[in-house]
């Protein structure tokens, strides 16, 4: 299989996050990203959204970081409304003419907004969020907008590179170490424990991709699943 969609609802690896970074940058940088390719991800879900949502029941879903769409159509086709949150225009105008293409547009909103700036202003029965590395926000603060948006009985799924198993391709290897997170390092920093929370799934996965390039490699999925048991 060719490598999926890395979510991207804030910024990129090209920009040092010791640097002071204008509003907006994050959102130009990525529509120059999506503008100069006819596709950026392969068009197929991810593998781990498909492992751990299939058999869960439609209802509401946030889908962090949405790029092209194909998670948010994968799961609106299995019956979920979906809010498909995405900071480039350019990836949110593909992913909905994707979206038509399918028959599968009606029951997707599609949303752009920065996660610097987003709160949740809603609850959802479940909230995805698949690689969304940050290098202009710790990931602590993004991914616990994405717990902070699960409803009581809902579904907390994130899913990241592992810091043992990066893609060889890329800017994944410029990155400091603390960009990167295992599951163990995500349910002790968003306190994804009881009574809030009962994790589900807390795992190291391993897959074979082919990157951009056609090119060969094993990668490393850290996966954490959690069902929201009672309000912070």
């Amino acid at each position: 299989m060719t490598e999926h969609s890395h979510s991207h609802a804030t910024d990129s690896a090209e920009h040092d996050s010791a640097e002071p970074v204008a509003p907006g940058t994050a959102a130009r940088m990525w529509d120059e990203k999506y503008s100069s390719r006819a596709r950026m991800w392969s068009g197929e879900p991810n593998p781990q959204l498909v492992a751990e949502a299939a058999h869960l029941p439609p209802g509401k879903a946030l889908d962090l970081g949405c790029g092209e769409g194909a998670d948010a159509i994968w799961l609106a086709a299995r019956g979920w409304a979906v809010t498909a949150l995405d900071v480039s225009a350019v990836a949110l105008e593909r992913a909905a003419a994707h979206a038509r293409e399918r028959g599968q547009d009606a029951t997707i909103e599609w949303v752009q907004q920065d996660l610097a700036t987003w709160v949740p202003d809603r609850l959802f029965d479940l909230v995805t969020a698949q690689f969304l590395h940050s290098t202009l926000m710790p990931w602590q603060q993004a991914l616990q907008l994405a717990a902070a948006a699960v409803r009581t009985g809902g579904t907390l799924l994130i899913v990241g590179h592992h810091p043992d198993g990066l893609p060889p391709w890329g800017e994944h290897h410029d990155h400091t170490p603390e960009k990167f997170f295992t599951a163990e390092d995500l349910a002790r920093e968003l306190r994804i424990e009881e009574p809030e929370w009962r994790i589900e799934v807390l795992d190291t996965r391993h897959r074979l991709v082919r990157g951009p390039e056609g090119e060969a490699a094993s990668l490393s999925d850290a996966v954490l699943r959690a069902t929201r048991l009672a309000a912070q």
